[in-house]
């Protein structure tokens, strides 16, 4: 069957993500930056936002463990769309090649269900070419987890070999394939953009 629909990751596929491009504006001692990061707001912490639990939860835990930085831990919430960057070099050129050719657009993201709203209607009219989305958050399932595909298939009308999905995590893209999806590791847009031209779905 051929493949007809295209699926993106968000984050270091799309757009540029770091939690670093928030703190360092917040903190100027780069060897406190370190500090911060890796002992305080660690990505074991910040990933349960994409797992579903709510900011007031992981939040308030947090703060107990570290008073001392209760205002920095609090700009997560108030700042967090200051922790994504710039779209990846080339990727938004090949998404609007894609959606000139009228091919599905689609996303699964690891992705708080509680800061993609806002960062979603900030980039209004880049999603807008997109028909359909799984964000983890909001749905309770991560990436690798097979049964996030599941879903995103059944909800995009497609089935996994009339799918091509890209991914900058090589967890994510191995589950994926294992489950009969086309599935490409992201590194940079010009080997996405043969990835997809060799598939069909660009042409050279």
């Amino acid at each position: 069957m051929t493949v007809r629909a295209a699926i993106f990751d968000v984050g270091k596929v799309l757009y540029d993500w770091n939690p670093r491009f928030l703190y360092r504006r917040l903190i100027d001692d780069d060897r406190a930056l370190d500090a911060f990061l890796r002992d305080v707001l660690t990505t074991e912490w910040h990933f349960q936002h994409d797992a579903g639990r709510p900011f007031a939860e992981t939040s308030a835990e947090l703060i107990a463990q570290f008073p001392e930085h209760e205002a920095l831990i609090l700009a997560w919430r108030d700042r967090y769309l200051d922790s994504i960057g710039d779209p990846m070099p080339g990727v938004h050129a090949i998404v609007e090649e894609l959606a000139a050719a009228s091919v599905p657009l689609h996303v699964i993201s690891n992705f708080s269900g509680e800061f993609w709203p806002p960062f979603r209607a900030r980039e209004a009219t880049f999603f807008d070419q997109f028909r359909g989305f799984v964000i983890s958050g909001d749905e309770r399932l991560m990436k690798p987890d097979p049964a996030i595909y599941t879903l995103a298939l059944d909800r995009f009308g497609l089935r996994a070999e009339e799918a091509f999905f890209v991914d900058d995590n090589p967890a994510n893209v191995e589950s994926a394939a294992a489950m009969g999806i086309t599935a490409r590791l992201f590194t940079d847009a010009a080997t996405l953009r043969a990835d997809l031209v060799s598939v069909g779905l660009l042409r050279v």
